[in-house]
């Protein structure tokens, strides 16, 4: 099993010695298509997301501000107490 690395060698060495392949003329212009519009992608899945942060953010003051999470329950809720 030791002639297998040997081997495989040989080849890289043979594909790397001889002619190249022809490279299709559509090939660049197809990449760097391809690459714009995956900017476009993500920029706008970025915006989204910071949108949605923005609003989530936004309804939480709305929210906060109208139900005061912080301030302590009423004092008339609870009856008061007599007759002890």
């Amino acid at each position: 099993m030791s002639w297998l690395p040997d081997q495989k060698e040989a080849q890289v060495k043979r594909l790397l010695e001889g002619p190249y392949p022809m490279v299709p003329t559509g090939l660049a212009a197809g990449a760097a298509a391809r690459g714009d519009r995956l900017l476009r992608r993500r920029r706008a899945l970025r915006r989204f997301g910071w949108a949605v942060l923005f609003a989530a953010g936004v309804a939480f003051v709305v929210w906060a501000s109208l139900t005061r999470p912080w301030a302590g329950p009423p004092t008339d809720i609870s009856p008061p107490l007599e007759g002890w």
